[in-house]
This record gives structure tokens, sequence and C-alpha cells, in this order.
């Protein structure tokens, strides 16, 4: 071989040598490694925005269920059936610009009756035993609770009855008005319905439904702060000149006049739009018992408008926009084994609305004794 052919054939050599180097680079490089890379991927079809909405709602949603079991146990049954007493309380307070006021309240209320539940949901009927035996009393309550360890929602509505009593008379000094105590009233007419919706920050620890529907059972103590909105629609009808023959009958034509010329609204009504912030506790202080007390306070937006009775005096009509603090209390006493369940529970609330020219106080209440049994074991 020629020197000439042989370094011809080495130059070749070494061309093809820097060529596949070339290629080895060339495979080896950011460009080529992603084509190569691509080539072997299926990319996944892209999820419109109905999928994305689709799974904020399933992540929010099994949220609601989503517990630290060492320290709630989750409910082992589908359904409950439930005998409850309930004891309830009302009492509405009306006031002048001058300082008179009327307080109004019903005997104490004692209602029986069966409820039944399926997991979240909680509905049931009472009877009130007091007029069991045929008296015509217009008195109705509906209820419906739905619990979750995350959110609550309670839907109410109730319509006072006409055995209202006067429980308390002030019109100045000079005026006794004892005589006027304990007189039974049917001029009064009042109705309240609404809804509380409200969140459990602490919920993987902490169990509302454990206190107030028996659905979960609380093994170590834990508390939780609260917060919530509720909206709710009060209407308060008062027959003055019923009351005012009454107040003349028992204390003279001066304490009747003082009445008429001070506390004159016939129909009173107000809507509460209200954010509430609070706190509640669990004390587990023995095996399968619980105690829990919470306490909120709302800050309520109330519209109201109240028809003035007597034409001769329209500057008594008015209609006012402002905000006014309200208070929501709950305590209970329970014993749970999964399987059987009693107890003992209180729930109470206070509205009010308060202006210089006119206020009015609610306040009402239910005190629950109730033994249950959970049926139909989850699978």
């Amino acid at each position: 071989m020629s020197v000439c052919s042989f370094a011809a054939q080495e130059a070749m050599a070494e061309e093809h040598g820097d060529t596949l180097q070339q290629k080895e680079i060339d495979a080896n490089s950011p460009v080529m490694a992603d084509s190569v890379t691509d080539s072997n991927i299926v990319e996944k079809p892209k999820r419109d925005f109905f999928h994305k909405v689709g799974d904020v709602f399933t992540k929010f949603f099994k949220e609601f269920n989503n517990v630290d079991t060492n320290y709630i146990e989750p409910q082992r049954y589908n359904y409950t059936v439930m005998l409850q007493n309930t004891n309830t309380y009302e009492q509405y307070r009306l006031s002048g610009k001058n300082g008179e006021s009327v307080t109004f309240a019903p005997d104490i209320t004692y209602r029986l009756g069966p409820y039944v539940g399926w997991r979240w949901v909680f509905l049931g009927y009472t009877i009130d035993l007091k007029n069991i035996g045929g008296s015509n009393s217009s008195k109705k309550e509906f209820d419906l609770s739905l619990y979750s360890s995350l959110l609550g929602v309670d839907f109410f509505w109730r319509k006072t009855g006409n055995d209202y009593k006067i429980r308390k008379v002030k019109l100045g000094e000079g005026i006794d008005t004892s005589p006027m105590d304990g007189l039974s009233f049917s001029g009064i007419e009042s109705t309240i319905r609404g809804v509380n919706l409200y969140y459990i920050f602490n919920h993987r620890k902490f169990s509302y439904p454990a206190a107030y529907s028996q659905s979960t059972v609380q093994r170590r103590s834990a508390g939780s702060p609260l917060a919530g909105i509720g909206y709710t629609r009060h209407s308060l009808k008062v027959d003055w000149d019923q009351l005012g023959a009454l107040t003349e009958e028992r204390l003279g034509p001066e304490a009747a006049t003082a009445l008429r010329e001070n506390l004159n609204f016939e129909k009173v009504e107000y809507i509460d739009i209200s954010v509430s912030g609070g706190y509640s506790y669990n004390w587990v202080f023995a095996k399968n018992w619980l105690m829990n007390a919470s306490l909120s306070g709302a800050l309520g937006y109330k519209r109201s408008k109240s028809e003035a009775h007597d034409d001769d005096y329209p500057l008594k009509d008015f209609n006012l926009k402002n905000f006014n603090l309200d208070a929501i209390g709950r305590f209970a006493v329970v014993w749970n084994n999964t399987k059987w369940y009693a107890g003992l529970s209180a729930i109470m609330h206070s509205y009010n609305y308060s202006k210089p020219q006119f206020s009015t106080n609610n306040f009402f209440g239910n005190i629950n004794l109730y033994f249950g049994v959970n049926i139909g074991r989850k699978r």
C-alpha cells in the first residue's frame, strides 16, 4: 500500500470517526434527548374547566368526614332512631325611647316526639304535651339540621301560640305595674324563620356532631374555633288596644295613657343577616362520655320596619338599618357507645335590635333530653 493511499484511508477513517462522534454528541444533546424522550411519552389529555371544578368539589366533599381517628371515632351505622323531650322557653321585650317596656313570655312548653336520622340528616316531630288534651294553641315549630365534621346547617321555623303572659311592665317612676305581672295575654303573634351555616376549623380532631347529633364519638378532648353566617326573619304583632284596655283595668287611665303614648307599634318586622365567630370545646371526662360548651357572638345587620298604630303620630314610623350584637350558646352532655346513646343538650339564641326610637329583644332556647339507638351497620 502506498503512503498516499494509507494517508487517504486514515483521513477517511478520521472523518468517519468524527462523524460518529458528532452523532453521539448530538444524541446526548438536550435537543436530541428531549426528542428521544418525547417520542416515548404519551401526552395526557388536557382537563377542561368543568373537570377542574369537579376535582375541587370532590376534594371538598371528601374533606367533610376526613377525621383523625385518634380523636374521633366515625359513625359505624347508617341510620338512627331517637325519642326526644324538648322544653322550650321564649321571651320578647319591647321598649320605647323613654325607657318604657313590656316583656311577654309564655310558660315553658314540654314536647315529646320521635326523630330519625340518616348520616347527616336529622328530622323529627314533637307534640306539645300540655295541649295534648285538645287545647287550641297555635304554636308550631319545625327544625332541620345537617351535620358533618366540616360544616353544619340549621334550618328553623317557629310560630308562637296564643298563650303568652305579661311578665313585666315598666311605665315610668311612680306607676306600680305589679298587678300586670303574670296576666294572660292573647294579643301577641310572632314568627321566626331562618338558616344558620357554620364552619368548624379543627374538624379533624374536634367533632361538633359528637355533641349535637350523636353521629360520631369524641375519644379525646379537643376544641375548635367556629365561624358562621346566618339569615333570620322576625315578625311580631301586638294588639295594643287589648293591652291598653287591660292596663286601664288593672292600673288606671294614667298608666294606660303612658302605654299608648310611648309603646304603640302594632307590627314590627326585621331581617337579620349576621356573621358569627366563637369557640367550642369537647371534654371527654370518661369512656363514652362527653361534655361540650360552645359560645358564638354574631354581628347582625338588621333592617327593621314598623307600622305605627296611631296615625296622629306619623313621626313614630321608622325604617332603620343598623348593626347589633346577637349570641348563640350551646351546652351538651352525651353518653355514646356507638350503638346506644343518651344525653342532654341546650341551645340558646338571643336577637337584639336597638335604636333610640324603639328596641326589641328576643330570646328563645331549647333544652333536650334524648335516648336513641343506631341501626343499619355500615359494611
